[in-house]
């Protein structure tokens, strides 16, 4: 759509003129409907970051400073107590650590509501 200059009418001194609308036609909807997985197709291959945090820790700078191989950081969890679940930093689960092979791994044993 152009505007043609002279369409254009210089509003009187003090008079506010309002802008003007022209009719369109509604753009046709496509069927809203999908369910299930369906619709998030399209974010199957987004990736995202994915943390277990088995535990914090907190310490002066000096203390972190004398750090060395061979010390022991304690952690502000207990052996056996469940690990946070992260996903893009936000939580989102609970689980166990569990050994696969020689690997570390996490069991889910709890999924954390949205709202909380």
């Amino acid at each position: 759509m152009s505007i043609d200059p002279h369409d254009i009418i210089p509003a009187e001194p003090g008079e506010q003129q309002g802008p003007v609308f022209e009719d369109f036609e509604p753009l046709p909807m496509g069927d809203t409907s999908t369910t299930g997985s369906e619709g998030l197709e399209a974010v199957h291959d987004v990736p995202v970051k994915v943390q277990a945090i088995l535990g914090r820790a907190r310490m002066p700078v000096g203390e972190l400073l004398h750090l060395r191989e061979g010390h022991v950081v304690e952690l502000d969890r207990r052996v056996g107590e469940p690990v946070d679940i992260f996903v893009n930093d936000r939580l989102i689960a609970r689980g166990e650590v569990v050994l696969i092979d020689n690997a570390l791994g996490v069991t889910l044993t709890e999924i954390v509501r949205a709202d909380r």
